[in-house]
C-alpha cells in the first residue's frame, strides 16, 4: 500500500494524472495554445541570444515539457528557454570556445547536460536549501545588470550592426564603433516591433476590452503581440525583398522532430564548464522556484522545492539530449499559463505538441523573419526585469543590502555576469557572518509596572547595581563568541558593585562548541571576580545539549524559567 504513495512523490505525475478530468482538459488545452503562440517567438530569440541556432530554441521546448509534466510539483509552471539562463549560456561558452565558434553549439549542449545533472543529483540529496544563500538583494542586483546587459547585446541586430561583448566595457564602445554603419531598414523594422510590443503590452488589452471582447480572449490577443509583429514584420520582408538591402533574417530553420543526440566527452571542457553549469543551475532553480511558490500559493496549492531540483534536472538533461538550449521556469510564460487557466502540467504536455507541429510545418515560413523583430521581442521582455529602484530602497532600509546590490548590480555589468553572481554570493554571506559576529546585546531592565524587560537604551526601565541584565539577540557560535565574552567583560568592569550577570537567551537557538568555551572562560572570570552567572529563558533544545556540559555543571548561578524571576530572586528591592 506504500509502493504508490512512494512513486507519487518522485512522480507527481500519478497524483494528478489519476483525477483528470474533462473541466482539467479544457483549461489545459486553452493555455497550451496561448503559451504556444507565445512561446515560439521566445524559443528563438531565446536560442539567438543563447548563441546557438534558433531551432535549438524550438527543440528545447519540447521534450523538455513532457519530462517537466512528469517530475513537476506546480502545477501551471512553464519551462523553456529563459532570458537569464540564456545570457549565462552564451557567456559561458562563449569563454570557453571563443577561439573555435563552430564548436559553440556542441560546448552549449554540454552545459545543458552539466546543469541538468547537478540538478538531479541536488534533488536527490534534498539540497533545496542552497538556493538560500542567494539572497534577495543578489538575485535583483543580478537580475537587473543581466537585464540590461541582455538589451544592450540585442541592440546590434535593431540597429542591423556587427558589435561584440558580454559587458558593458566592452558592447558600449562596440556598439558606438558600429552606429555609422546602421543599416536604417533593419532599423525600420526593429522600431516598429519594439512600439509594437510595447504598445501591445500596456494598451492592446485594455483596447480589446472597450471593443467587448472578454477579459480572457482579450488577454490572450494580447499575450500574443509578439506573433503579431513576427508576422506583419516577416511579409514586409518578403515582400520587400529586404534581404537584398542589408537585412538579416533567420534564415533556413530544418523541417521535423529534433534527433536524439549525446555531448560529446571532452574531459577539459566538461571540467571548464563545471562552476558555470552549477551558477546557471542554481540561479534558474532560484527564478523556477519562486514563480512556481507565488503561482501555487494563489490557489492554496503546494511546490517541493527538492522535487522542482529533479524536474528542472530531467528537463535540462533531455534539453541536452535533444539538441536544446538550458530551460527553467520562465516568470513571463508562467503568467500566461495561469492567467489562461492551466489546471495540470499536461498543460506543458500540450505546448509541446504545439511546438511539434510549428517545427514540423511552419518552420519555412519563418525563413523571412527578422533578426531584429526577435532582438525587439528580447529587449521588451528583459527590461520589464530591469529595478533600479531597489538601490533607493536599499539604501533606506538597510545599507549592508544596498551595498550587497550594487556591488553585484556593478561587477556584473563590468566583469560579466559569472563574476557578478559570485562576488554577490560572496560579499551577502561575508556580510552575513560580519553582522552575525557583532549580535545585538542589549543591557535590560524592568519596564515599571510589568513583567517585561527591555532596552535600558529605548525605554524607561527599573534596574539594580548588584544585578546585570543582558539580552543576546543572536545564536551564539564561533563567530560572535569572543565578541559575547568582550561585551561582558566592558560591562562588568564599568559596575563596580555588581554581584550576579544574568544573560536572557530567548533569540539563543544554539550554542555551538566554540560558544560553550566561551561561556566556560565567562563563568571562570566571572567567579574569580566573586560575580556569579546565571541564564534565563533558555530554549529547551538549547538546555537539553547544556545539560550534560561542565559549563552546566560548574554554574555559579542558576538558570531560570522567566528573567522576571531572575530578578525577583536575586534583586526584589529593584522591582517596580
Amino acid at each position: 500500500m506504500n509502493k504508490p504513495a512512494g512513486l507519487s512523490h518522485w512522480f507527481p505525475v500519478l497524483g494528478w494524472g489519476r483525477a483528470y478530468d474533462t473541466q482539467q482538459l479544457t483549461g489545459d488545452l486553452l493555455a497550451a495554445g496561448i503559451v504556444t503562440l507565445m512561446l515560439i517567438p521566445q524559443s528563438l530569440a531565446y536560442a539567438l541570444l543563447a548563441g546557438v541556432p534558433p531551432q535549438a530554441g524550438l527543440y528545447a521546448s519540447m521534450l523538455p515539457l513532457l519530462a517537466y509534466a512528469v517530475f513537476g510539483s506546480s502545477r501551471t509552471l512553464a519551462v523553456g528557454p529563459a532570458a537569464i539562463t540564456s545570457l549565462m549560456s552564451a557567456a559561458a561558452v562563449g569563454q570557453v570556445v571563443a577561439a573555435d565558434p563552430s564548436a559553440f553549439w556542441d560546448a552549449t549542449l554540454v552545459l545543458t547536460l552539466l546543469s541538468g545533472l547537478m540538478l538531479a543529483v541536488m534533488g536527490v540529496f534534498r539540497l533545496g536549501f542552497l538556493a538560500n544563500f542567494l539572497s534577495h538583494p543578489v538575485i535583483s542586483g543580478f537580475i537587473s545588470a543581466s537585464g540590461l546587459l541582455i538589451a544592450l547585446s540585442q541592440a546590434k541586430h535593431v540597429l542591423g550592426i556587427a558589435a561584440s561583448g558580454d559587458t558593458l566595457p566592452d558592447l558600449l564602445p562596440s556598439l558606438w564603433r558600429g552606429l555609422p554603419h546602421t543599416n536604417l531598414i533593419t532599423l525600420a523594422l526593429g522600431l516598429f516591433a519594439l512600439a509594437f510590443l510595447w504598445w501591445s503590452r500596456r494598451r492592446l488589452k485594455p483596447l480589446l476590452l472597450r471593443l467587448g471582447l472578454g477579459p480572457r480572449l482579450a488577454d490572450g490577443l494580447a499575450k500574443a503581440g509578439p506573433v503579431t509583429a513576427i508576422v506583419v514584420t516577416t511579409v514586409a520582408v518578403w515582400l520587400g525583398d529586404l534581404t537584398r538591402h542589408g537585412v538579416h533574417v533567420i534564415g533556413d530553420i530544418p523541417q521535423g522532430l529534433p534527433a536524439l543526440t549525446l555531448p560529446g566527452w571532452n574531459p577539459s571542457l566538461w571540467a571548464e564548464l563545471a562552476v558555470p553549469a552549477l551558477l546557471l543551475s542554481v540561479v534558474g532553480f532560484v527564478e523556477s522556484i519562486s514563480v512556481g511558490q507565488t503561482l501555487a500559493a494563489m490557489r492554496r496549492q503546494r511546490v517541493e522545492p527538492n522535487q522542482e531540483l529533479l524536474a528542472l534536472g530531467a528537463s535540462n538533461i533531455t534539453a541536452a539530449l535533444s539538441s536544446g538550449l538550458p530551460v527553467t521556469g520562465g516568470f513571463s510564460r508562467s503568467i500566461v499559463n495561469f492567467d489562461a487557466g492551466a489546471q495540470t502540467p499536461a498543460a506543458g504536455v500540450y505546448t509541446a505538441g504545439g511546438i511539434a507541429v510549428a517545427t514540423l510545418l511552419l518552420t519555412p515560413f519563418l525563413h523571412y523573419l527578422p533578426q531584429a523583430t526577435l532582438a525587439a521581442t528580447i529587449i521588451v521582455a528583459v527590461l520589464s526585469l530591469v529595478d533600479f529602484g531597489i538601490l533607493k530602497r536599499t539604501w533606506h532600509y538597510s545599507r549592508f543590502d544596498f551595498s550587497v546590490v550594487a556591488a553585484t548590480l556593478a561587477l556584473t555589468l563590468l566583469a560579466g555576469v559569472e563574476t557578478g553572481l559570485i562576488a554577490g554570493i560572496g560579499l551577502s554571506i561575508a556580510l552575513y557572518l560580519y553582522r552575525s559576529s557583532r549580535p545585538h546585546i542589549a543591557v535590560i531592565g524592568q519596564v515599571p509596572g510589568t513583567e517585561h524587560f527591555r532596552n535600558e537604551q529605548r525605554h524607561p526601565v527599573q534596574t539594580s547595581p548588584h544585578v546585570l541584565g543582558l539580552r543576546v539577540d543572536e545564536s551564539l557560535y564561533f563567530a560572535n563568541a569572543r565578541y559575547l565574552e568582550d561585551c561582558i567583560n566592558q560591562a562588568v568592569a564599568a559596575r563596580p558593585a555588581l554581584h550576579h550577570v544574568v544573560l536572557l537567551c530567548s533569540a539563543v537557538n544554539h550554542i555551538d562548541a566554540s560558544a560553550l568555551e566561551s561561556l566556560e572562560a565567562i563563568e571562570a572570570r566571572l567567579a574569580g571576580a566573586g560575580i556569579k552567572l546565571h541564564l534565563s529563558e533558555v530554549k529547551g533544545p538549547v538546555m537539553d545539549r547544556l545539560c550534560g556540559t561542565a559549563f552546566f555543571r560548574q554554574l555559579s548561578g542558576r538558570v531560570f524559567l522567566t528573567h522576571y524571576q531572575a530578578i525577583q530572586a536575586l534583586a526584589p528591592e529593584s522591582l517596580a
